[in-house]
């Protein structure tokens, strides 16, 4: 396993940085709103490939009112997003915007106060500037290349973390269920005293790990715009950021691992002999 710093190495134009801060914190604001104001309150799921993969009214709401937003402040810049797809062009794209309107929607329905809205701007290196609002709590949580990760405007650096006994480790399911090999890392996880979570948002699983809530998240069967945001907070906090094989990765494709440093081979040691689900 190669555990390097998964800090970043290529910068970041300053002017690009603040404004993208500022416009993507606004946005995140204008979702905060939406969802608390909509959850679990007559929202129309249509079904996708699970009756538990929902589209509502307010994911193509909020996506829209984002695309608006970011295609008159960044002429020029594509948009990829969970329900409209990718704007001409953003294959090979300089930059390029992800979001997740709400990340956590089947949770977002049934009015369980658990889901996000995510949005990053990223190219080539990974993800250049990161939000997720997590509208229950009344956090939004912000990220940049080089200028670390705050929460409510507040900085916040991951807590030294050397062992997993007694801690959190969050996990997802796959889109089809429980990833290959899930059976066995429950049981080694268990083994070791951590207790596992599945929440129903891989954006605020991340985001645990970053805010020094849990030690660990183990991702599989996700979307680029489903992690994208919290990874840039999880990098800038201090954790690392590793593919199923152990490798660094800014965004992994295929399964990813998001650690404090120095308990990151050992829940590594727990995913052994698993795959993408």
């Amino acid at each position: 396993m190669t555990l390097l710093s998964s800090r970043w190495t290529r910068p970041a134009e300053p002017g690009l940085l603040s404004k993208a801060l500022e416009v993507a914190g606004r946005l995140a604001n204008d979702a905060t709103d939406v969802i608390t104001a909509t959850a679990g309150r007559g929202a129309q799921p249509g079904t996708r490939d699970s009756p538990f993969d929902w589209v509502t009214d307010t994911d193509r709401t909020l996506e829209r009112h984002t695309r608006r937003v970011l295609t008159s402040e960044f002429p020029g810049i594509p948009v990829v997003g969970e329900e409209l797809g990718a704007d001409m062009g953003a294959e090979g794209a300089e930059f390029r915007w992800l979001v997740d309107p709400v990340d956590g929607t089947a949770n977002y329905v049934a009015g369980m106060p658990w889901c996000a809205y995510s949005l990053a701007l990223v190219d080539a290196s990974g993800p250049v500037v990161g939000v997720v609002a997590d509208p229950y709590r009344g956090q939004i949580y912000a990220a940049a290349r080089g200028r670390g990760m705050r929460a409510n405007g507040h900085p916040v650096r991951l807590p030294e973390r050397t062992r997993t006994a007694g801690s959190i480790v969050c996990t997802e399911l796959a889109r089809t269920g429980p990833w290959q090999g899930m059976p066995g890392f429950l049981e080694r996880a268990a083994a070791a005293r951590a207790g596992v979570r599945v929440l129903g948002s891989a954006a605020l699983s991340i985001t645990q790990v970053a805010l020094g809530h849990a030690a660990a998240a183990v991702l599989r069967g996700y979307r680029e715009w489903d992690v994208a945001g919290a990874l840039a907070l999880a990098i800038e906090a201090g954790a690392v950021v590793l593919d199923q094989h152990g490798e660094s990765a800014a965004i992994p494709a295929d399964g990813l691992l998001v650690a404090a440093p120095a308990v990151a081979h050992e829940v590594m040691s727990w995913c052994s002999g698993t795959v993408n689900g």
